[in-house]
């Protein structure tokens, strides 16, 4: 079995293999990332186990930090961040990602640990700014934001469920659809998502029905109009009908004297 290895201030650590519920969730979410950057395109993203070379702070060294490559799941890279990302030649990135998701390998407490605390750990004080942990099991899935004082606060849904990202501006996502992961269809129809996911599609969608009701409530007028319309030739045939039983009688009356 093919192991890949991370490097963490002199030592190689195995970073462990996936599992189909992980991968599904991490092709869900990168998917949902890559549309939000499609439609909006300030960042740039790392995966494919690119490594990415970071400077940890740590007073407790004498060089006063340590080194660490990693290689995240999904990294993301703002445009205006001052280390370059995306050219032909560049086989790893030298600098510190916005944003980082971690898939979390859990066969093994030891594992958790290096996703949930160690790297959380290293991730704020290299100045991550938002730190996602996904998990299929939803046992340890967890969305860090970084504060002033290089610590990670939690950050947690709204009363919709929803987690919104400060590093990407309009970037959500509801907590429970990375446990249901629904079809882009089926996100491009919601609310939370219609702004990037194929975005138009939804107001697309809803001027369709608002055309299919005017055509309804036009239909329904002229059979309302036509009823009307009926009505009134029928009352026209009836007083018709009543005129001449009038004069019919009008004129028998006339009869009758003479």
């Amino acid at each position: 079995m093919d192991v890949s290895y991370e490097w963490n201030n002199g030592i190689l650590e195995a970073k462990p293999p996936s599992n189909a519920p992980r991968f599904r969730q991490y092709r869900w979410f990168f998917t949902l990332l890559t549309c939000y950057i499609q439609s909006r395109p300030i960042a740039k993203m790392i995966n494919l186990e690119t490594g990415v070379s970071m400077t940890v702070p740590d007073a407790g060294e004498p060089s006063g930090k340590w080194e660490v490559v990693y290689k995240p799941d999904i990294g993301v890279v703002l445009n205006d961040n001052p280390a370059p990302w995306g050219a032909l030649e560049l086989r790893a990135f030298e600098g510190v990602c916005d944003m980082i998701v971690e898939e979390v390998s859990d066969s093994t407490l030891a594992e958790v640990r290096r996703d949930t605390e160690e790297k959380r750990r290293d991730y704020a004080l290299a100045g991550v700014k938002e730190y996602f942990i996904l998990d299929p099991s939803d046992r340890h899935m967890c969305f860090y934001r970084l504060t002033t004082d290089r610590r990670y606060a939690q950050i947690r849904p709204d009363a919709a469920g929803v987690i919104r990202s400060q590093v990407l501006p309009g970037f959500q996502f509801r907590r429970t659809d990375l446990l249901n992961l629904p079809d882009l269809e089926e996100l491009a129809l919601d609310e939370i998502y219609a702004g990037y996911v194929i975005p138009g599609f939804l107001d697309s969608v809803n001027r369709a029905g608002e055309a299919e009701d005017r055509a309804g409530k036009a239909e329904g007028r002229a059979k309302v109009e036509a009823a009307a319309r009926r009505q009134a030739e029928q009352r026209a045939e009836e007083a018709e009908r009543q005129m001449e039983s009038l004069k019919a009688e009008l004129s028998r009356l006339r009869q009758d004297r003479s």
